[in-house]
């Protein structure tokens, strides 16, 4: 099948958008981006710094007050008609994101751009839902609290879902009086920027601005700014620690969407004949193997009940094994390719390990070193416990490590023992055996029956080291990006 071609940004080469007009660096340094797929470069972008990051956070600041003072409603309109403008051009930045991205087009990118597209919408819709309170302290004072916006919010993105992410960051920060600097992923900004370009003549100069560089550059520079009164971050749990500690030295607004761990939990009545397709289908889903298993919330270390051990296992590899690897922008693939060449090996090493330590393949194998595309196939690995590495550390790639049990508490144990807390499966169809495990598994979202992913209005977030504060919905909104503003009147 022929493959998809696909449209590149034009003034969004630029790299940076800052006070409403498109710019080079000033240091003219410029960023090759691959696509993963075909291990061939796409483009250059201009490689921001800390001085396009110091230029940006001024713009947003001159624009501050008078975005606040806009009405919610006027500032929501603005965020629909970006969502509609996506919508309307969604095959085309879909394109340049499974070109970028390695996220198969059929599978995941056309999705992911309309799930964006729906995300800037939401926003647009309940921007005005920004409501105080009044306290009853009795004749002669009026008291009443209102929301108001933080001021300058720095946001960073991670390269495997830039355009959800970033349309989530984009919405929150703007629909609640925000302005904004947004600092997409170096390997994969193409459909942000393409956004941008979308999004130049909606908002006023200095509202919404983006700066393309490196973490360690423009990342950094971003989260230890002092005019940055928020940063937003989702990406690993050793970088969100960093720009934690950066925030802490003045005491600035931090949200964290970080790395996870996720137990899937598999309950005998969940295999009976009539159910045993179903929750394989959901075992692979929840692992997110379309995906390449780059996704936080991955169920990839799967706890399966030694009754139904040998009715599941062998549907789960068999599902896993038929999904077809290969080019993202063809439409034959269930699965695309591994971001870089550096996560590509990551991987390698981390199946490699279990392997020579005696884990057992149920489907795939060590990834082998390539000078073609990144694509490392689905792999399941048992023979293994919760004790080894790569049951414990986030390997970010298409590895789900199986393991049986007996007793619901020795397995609730170790469904909790590490130190992510972002995302839980369970399937059971019995309602007390979900009560319960709902309330016993340490994650901030839980799924039942099914391995979806994340619906706007829905809070979402993480505990213990998958960060803090809560994104998706209006109420993560107002607690992460506004301050309750309380005033005392004597009549």
């Amino acid at each position: 099948m022929a493959l998809l071609d696909y449209t590149l940004p034009t003034k969004g080469l630029a790299g940076c958008f800052i006070d409403g007009a498109w710019h080079w660096p000033a240091s003219g340094e410029k960023l090759a981006i691959e696509n993963p797929s075909r291990r061939s470069t796409i483009c250059e972008v201009g490689r921001g710094t800390a001085t396009e990051i110091d230029l940006a956070v001024a713009a947003a600041h001159r624009a501050r007050h008078a975005w606040a003072a806009r009405p919610a409603a006027e500032r929501g309109a603005m965020l629909t008609e970006l969502g509609n403008r996506l919508a309307a051009n969604a095959e085309d930045v879909a394109r340049i994101l499974a070109a970028e991205s390695g996220n198969a087009i059929r599978t995941q990118s056309r999705g992911e751009a309309m799930g964006a597209a729906g995300v800037l919408k939401y926003y647009g819709g309940v921007a005005g839902e920004q409501k105080g309170e009044t306290l009853p302290f009795g004749p002669g004072l009026m008291s009443y609290s209102t929301r108001e916006p933080l001021g300058v919010v720095g946001s960073i993105i991670p390269w495997n879902s830039p355009l959800q992410l970033g349309a989530v960051k984009i919405s929150m920060a703007l629909a609640t009086g925000n302005c904004l600097v947004l600092k997409p992923a170096e390997d994969a900004p193409l459909a942000v920027l393409k956004l941008m370009e979308l999004a130049a003549d909606i908002f006023p100069p200095g509202v919404f601005n983006v700066v393309t560089g490196l973490g360690e550059e423009a990342g950094a520079a971003l989260a230890a700014h002092p005019g940055i009164s928020k940063i937003s971050f989702t990406g690993s749990s050793e970088v969100g620690k960093l720009v934690a500690h950066s925030a802490a030295d003045r005491i600035a607004n931090v949200t964290l969407e970080l790395g996870g761990k996720s137990p899937c939990v598999i309950f005998p009545d969940a295999c009976t004949p009539e159910r045993l397709d179903a929750t394989a289908q959901g075992v692979v889903n929840a692992m997110r193997f379309a995906r390449q298993g780059q996704s936080c919330t991955a169920g990839s270390r799967l706890f399966v009940h030694k009754s139904v051990w040998d009715d599941l296992m062998p549907l789960v590899a068999e599902k896993s094994a038929a999904m077809t690897v290969g080019d993202a922008l063809d439409e034959d693939s269930d699965i695309g390719a591994v971001v870089n060449a550096e996560r590509y090996g990551e991987i390698c090493a981390y199946v490699a390990e279990a392997e020579a330590q005696g884990a057992t393949f149920l489907t795939g194998e060590t990834p082998k070193a390539t000078d073609k595309g990144f694509h490392p196939i689905p792999t399941i690995l048992t023979g293994l416990d919760n004790s080894w590495r790569i049951a414990r550390e986030e390997v970010f790639g298409p590895v789900l490590v199986a393991i049986p049990w007996e007793d619901e508490a020795d397995m609730i144990e170790q469904a909790n023992d590490t130190h992510y807390g972002l995302a839980a499966f369970i399937f059971s169809h019995d309602l007390s055996t979900v009560v319960r495990m709902t309330r016993a598994l340490d994650a901030g979202w839980v799924q039942v029956n099914q391995g979806g992913g994340q619906i706007p209005g829905m809070s979402y977030g993480g505990i213990k080291q998958s960060g803090m504060g809560s994104e998706y919905s209006i109420e993560g909104a107002l607690e992460a990006y506004t301050f309750r503003k309380c005033v005392t009147v004597a009549l």
